[in-house]
């Protein structure tokens, strides 16, 4: 009985050698580096070169990548060698769980973005925020505004200007036309934009001039060595000030998508236990 043992043992074991020969046979990739029981193959760094990249530098960029890359290998295999198990074990918990998050979240993205009903009404945002208008209110000081951007030796510079200021319908139209000569120009006076992109885009503005651009109904000629900017302040609404509906309606209708699309996950949630309940695919044992 002995003898039968010993010889079925040493075919399992040569059949099992076998098999982990031919798995590995099986795998062709070309391995680059090896840091203990990490390999590092050549499909793995074929994506960072491309055919334009001369020799020399395709010799550094992978020459530098193979360091990082074993450099990385041997601090995890030291780390795994010297931290505690505990705080090993801690770590791994955290990759499940953000892997977990991974899925689940494109899953549900996936199935949510299919079904979600994007369209809003007026009405639907106009109710938010009169229900909620304490939650709009600012927190920077917003302007209604239009300015031209023209070179300093305009011949025309008065003309401008009186157009500009007056901005009669007769007045937009010419003024659009002449825009070939304008290096930069913004004539849509009823949006609500922030101060901080009227000072990214108007550069001579400084802090010395808020009070003035704070100011409605006001016109402002400002220049640097080169440009002429002319600015007419339309509107002004200051920071703590109550939103207007359309400058918040923006935000209102993200928030109101994203309360339909927690509600659809919800709705998700609870279907997919349902049915994994039904098809036994789910149970709880006391």
């Amino acid at each position: 009985m002995k003898k039968y043992f010993l010889g079925f043992t040493l075919i399992f074991l040569s059949l099992l050698v076998l098999s982990c020969e031919y798995f590995e046979q099986s795998d062709d990739r070309k391995i680059v580096v090896r840091v203990n029981d990490s390999y590092l193959y050549e499909e793995d760094i074929v994506a960072l070169i491309n055919e334009a990249t001369s020799p020399e530098d395709s010799s550094i960029i992978v020459s530098n990548y193979i360091t990082r890359w074993a450099t990385q290998q041997l601090l995890i295999d030291r780390a795994e060698l010297n931290l505690p198990e505990t705080q090993q074990n801690e770590f791994d918990g955290l990759v499940n769980n953000y892997r977990n998050e991974l899925y689940t979240n494109a899953y549900t993205d996936a199935v949510v973005s299919r079904d979600l009903d994007t369209s809003l009404n007026t009405n639907e945002v106009e109710e938010y925020y009169e229900k909620n208008k304490e939650n709009f209110i600012l927190n920077e000081d917003l302007v209604k505004l239009r300015y031209i951007n023209l070179a300093k030796n305009s011949n025309n510079l008065d003309e401008i200007k009186k157009k500009l200021n007056r901005f009669n319908e007769e007045d937009q139209q010419e003024l659009e036309t002449m825009a070939l000569q304008f290096k930069n120009y913004a004539m849509n006076d009823s949006v609500w934009i922030k101060t901080k992109s009227v000072y990214d885009k108007i550069t001579p503005l400084s802090v010395e001039d808020r009070s003035s651009l704070l100011k409605k109904s006001n016109f402002m000629e400002l220049q640097d060595s080169l440009n002429v900017y002319l600015v007419y302040v339309n509107d002004v609404l200051s920071r703590n000030e109550q939103a207007p509906l359309e400058y918040a309606s923006a935000t209102i209708r993200e928030i109101l998508l994203n309360k339909r699309k927690q509600a659809l996950i919800k709705e998700l949630e609870k279907d997919i236990t349902k049915d994994a309940i039904k098809n036994n695919e789910f149970e709880i044992y006391n």
